[in-house]
């Protein structure tokens, strides 16, 4: 597959990944100050968490987008698109605006000594995009963690902490108190914050935070069961909830008819997505919590149904604790690689799902995604497609390639 050359803003900005993480606030304060952001009267929801964050930002921007306010959304990573990390109630920002945008800012650091880091001017390039477009609310994703995360340069009117599991534990710490610690580094006195059902060893902290800082604590207690969500999955009926709870503590009152229509309307890719009529999932499970809210979704869905299972991983993940929750859905495995240098060997992964307790005669290994598609299409299975966000984009980025394909004959 020919791959779609970067612009300049672009390359320009990924070049800055060679800084690495740079986790801590002062960079990018003297970034929004350098720029004058955010602008008067934007105001901010953030959303912090190891799982379902992405999902709950998707309901509340779907929400308020429903009730007419005018609203941005600042997500990652992206699946396909660097566009997609940046979007209003109307749109993705445009490929021209991501350039103009990039001149700006490369403009305003180009003598500064201490580089910005990629993370820190995409948040800076959707600021400046929302104030261009107007934007009166913001929902921001953090990107890693929460205490010193970029997006916690900001103070929000309220705040959400979804499931905290483990995960990225060499930057956050190898506990789920240490975790916990760091994703409740987003509360700030007086700001409101909602959580939903949390271990105990979490929950503790986030109730100590909240204690030590005054900010009010609304703890989730029932899944949202009322309408029709448009994200499949137990799990998010929670994730809506939080969402819904989040909007009350921010003040909102949104009428019934707002929210279920946002609630329908709320779409986040990966995350029990079907495809192909429903022959094929895709859901980018990459942690045990996450490996645990799929069994339920497609426990929920397909009652019964084994799948042959498409997994592919990234590095730094702990492989055979994601894959043994999934054990009992697979009937055949086939483990993959993908375009990433974070892509696991096949074989590593293969290894993973035998310690877990797989068993061998059921799995095989494949070098691509395509490869391992054309395998699974064999059986009389649904195929679900799972493990790295990386594998899901490059799957993704698939369809979009075979849909223009089909529409250009």
């Amino acid at each position: 597959m020919a791959e779609v050359p970067l612009s300049p803003g672009l390359t320009w900005l990924y070049g800055t990944q060679v800084y690495g993480i740079k986790l801590g606030l002062d960079g990018m304060r003297r970034l929004l100050a350098a720029l004058d952001l955010p602008s008067p009267g934007m105001k901010f929801l953030h959303i912090a968490g190891t799982n379902g964050k992405g999902s709950t930002c998707a309901f509340l921007h779907a929400m308020l987008s429903a009730a007419g306010f005018r609203v941005g959304l600042f997500t990652s990573p992206h699946l396909i698109r660097f566009n997609e990390r940046i979007r209003d109630h109307e749109r993705e920002i445009r490929d021209d605006e991501i350039e103009a945008g990039l001149d700006r800012l490369r403009a305003v650091v180009a003598d500064w000594q201490l580089a910005p880091t990629f993370f820190e001017l995409t948040l800076a390039l959707a600021l400046d995009w929302f104030r261009a477009r107007g934007c009166e609310w913001v929902v921001l994703e953090t990107g890693l963690g929460g205490r010193l995360d970029a997006t916690n340069a900001l103070r929000p009117e309220a705040c959400a902490i979804t499931r905290i599991g483990m995960d990225h534990m060499a930057q956050l710490g190898d506990t789920l108190s240490a975790i916990a610690g760091e994703k409740a580094g987003i509360l700030k006195p007086g700001v409101p914050v909602v959580t939903g059902p949390q271990k105990p060893e979490a929950l503790a902290v986030l109730r100590a935070t909240a204690r030590e800082r005054g900010s009010p604590l609304t703890e989730v207690a029932q899944p949202f069961d009322s309408l029709p969500l448009g994200l499949a999955g137990p799990h998010q009926r929670w994730n809506a909830a939080i969402a819904i709870a989040t909007l009350h503590a921010a003040g909102f009152q949104l009428s019934p008819e707002q929210i279920a229509t946002g609630l329908r309307a709320a779409v986040w890719p990966a995350r029990f997505q079907r495809l192909e009529g429903g022959r094929l999932i895709l859901d980018g499970a990459h942690n045990p919590d996450a490996a645990q809210a799929l069994v339920a979704a497609w426990q929920d869905a397909y009652p019964g149904e084994q799948a042959v299972i498409v997994f592919g991983g990234s590095s730094g993940k702990d492989h055979s604790e994601t894959l043994r929750p999934l054990l009992p859905l697979g009937a055949r495995w086939i483990f993959t690689g993908f375009d990433s240098p974070r892509a696991v060997p096949a074989g590593e992964i293969r290894a993973a799902y035998l310690a877990a307790g797989g068993d061998p005669q059921r799995c095989q290994t494949t070098a691509s995604l395509p490869e391992a598609l054309d395998l699974a299409r064999q059986h009389a299975e649904r195929t679900l497609v799972a493990g790295s966000l990386f594998l899901a984009g490059e799957l993704l980025a698939l369809h979009a390639r075979a849909a223009h394909q089909r529409s250009a004959q």
